[in-house]
């Protein structure tokens, strides 16, 4: 078998080919300090309606139960840095902005790819009997909390995965094996007293530093909230009709961000700054045509649609009333509520 660190280096040397631009390692045991983070997000309700976060909280809270077998767990991060300023969109009334993450292709698929195309070289390269499974934000498996123990970065006081090497736009994508691998160090907190992200976010969702409420972080209430948007939290989405990237952008590490290796994620250019009217109209076949391959595809037109009203509403474009007012009827009530409230908003 081959040596475990020499392995260890070439495997590092494979993920950068494959356009990584990290690869550290730890053991699945490494956060014990995750079912307690866990258990008190979900009790107190900050999960909102993401069921999903209290489902299965053995494994969520201990990834060593996820896969016992599992000896290693390989994090790797993937920068989808943008190739402007994503501030940009929000400043434009009469558009709407989407999170930069989902301006192209949808991540899930780029990023398991290039997993599995890593672990196949990993058993191919071990020369031994091992197993391996492939994972990327959609199994119960704590990902950032593994990449700060492997070394990637650390969890900001935003929630997400800082690195001082790539900032922290990057996804995370993980190959738990029952091969024994060097592990790294666990990456320190780097934040000392900046506030940035937490003053950045437009609804007030940090209840503290390292602390959300998701239940009024845009990004949840665009994506994952089904339904209408508690009335006084309608105005502060802005122009924001999937995702946010506020308290992303404000991060002063990103000075060091890297470009993204792969262009799939580079913006579409209708999804840049994409007119408010002309999203307003979609029907439901026209939705899925024009988010084919996206991320945005999975929350349907409905949900799309009412976050779009919403940013009609906060637009102070009167152009938009008409659009706005010939959606009061639409068959589904909460776009049809969305609507309602656009125009009641456009008229003062």
């Amino acid at each position: 078998m081959n040596d475990p660190a020499d392995l260890k280096a070439r495997l590092v040397a494979q993920a950068h080919t494959e356009g990584f631009v990290s690869c550290r390692v730890c053991r699945p045991w490494d956060v014990p300090e995750v079912a307690a983070r866990l258990a008190e997000f979900v009790e107190r309700g900050f999960h909102g309606q993401m069921g999903w976060m209290g489902e299965r909280q053995n494994w969520r809270a201990d990834p060593a139960q996820l896969w016992p077998e599992a000896r290693s767990v390989i994090m790797l991060a993937e920068s989808y840095t943008p190739d402007e300023d994503p501030m940009a969109a929000v400043a434009r009334a009469d558009c709407g902005a989407v999170s930069v993450y989902a301006r192209n292709k949808d991540y899930h698929d780029l990023v398991k790819k290039r997993l599995k195309r890593l672990a196949r070289w990993l058993i191919a390269e071990a020369g031994a009997e091992i197993e391996v499974k492939v994972f990327v934000d959609t199994a119960p498996v704590p990902e950032k909390p593994l990449a700060q123990a492997a070394g990637l970065g650390w969890q900001g006081k935003h929630t997400n995965l800082v690195s001082r090497d790539f900032g922290n736009w990057a996804f995370l994508g993980s190959v738990f094996t029952t091969l024994d691998l060097p592990v790294d160090a666990a990456e320190p907190d780097h934040c000392g007293s900046c506030r940035a992200c937490l003053t950045a976010c437009p609804t007030d969702a940090f209840i503290a530093p390292y602390q959300m409420d998701a239940r009024k972080c845009i990004s949840y209430l665009t994506i994952e909230h089904k339904g209408p948007v508690t009335p006084e939290l309608r105005p502060k989405l802005g122009n924001r009709i999937y995702g946010c990237d506020d308290c992303l952008a404000a991060c002063p590490w990103n000075k060091f961000a890297v470009a993204a290796s792969d262009l799939r994620y580079e913006a579409r250019p209708e999804l840049r700054a994409p007119k408010l009217a002309e999203l307003a109209q979609l029907d439901d076949a026209g939705f899925r045509a024009f988010f084919s391959g996206s991320p945005i595809k999975r929350i349907g037109r409905d949900r799309f649609v009412r976050n779009v009203l919403y940013a009609i509403g906060n637009s102070g474009q009167m152009d938009l009333l008409p659009v706005a007012r010939a959606m009061c009827d639409d068959p589904d009530p909460t776009v049809a509520d969305a609507a309602a409230w656009a125009v009641a908003q456009l008229n003062g």
